[in-house]
């Protein structure tokens, strides 16, 4: 299956893009600078119906949608060489 049909499954699945579950698990908290993939994943999982397979797809949306990692606090991130 291709990353373009899983995501298409998934808007069917649940009408959401990729979007809408990025702002979701901004609001509840679950993606923070120091998120696990595992973590996320799990969250995804438990409230939105999803199997494994397709919550990894979002994850992975995220990514290449410079998404995730969320920046840290400036500190670290100039610390890392990051404006």
């Amino acid at each position: 299956m291709t990353f373009e049909a899983y995501m298409n499954h998934i808007r069917g699945k649940t009408g959401k893009e990729p979007k809408d579950f990025f702002d979701q698990a901004v609001q509840a908290g679950i993606l923070r600078p120091d998120t696990r993939t595992m973590e996320f994943v799990a969250w995804l999982k438990s409230n939105s119906g999803l199997g494994h397979g397709h919550a990894m797809a979002v994850w992975e949306a995220f990514k290449r949608n410079g998404w995730v990692p969320l920046p840290s606090a400036p500190a670290v991130a100039a610390k890392r060489g990051r404006p």
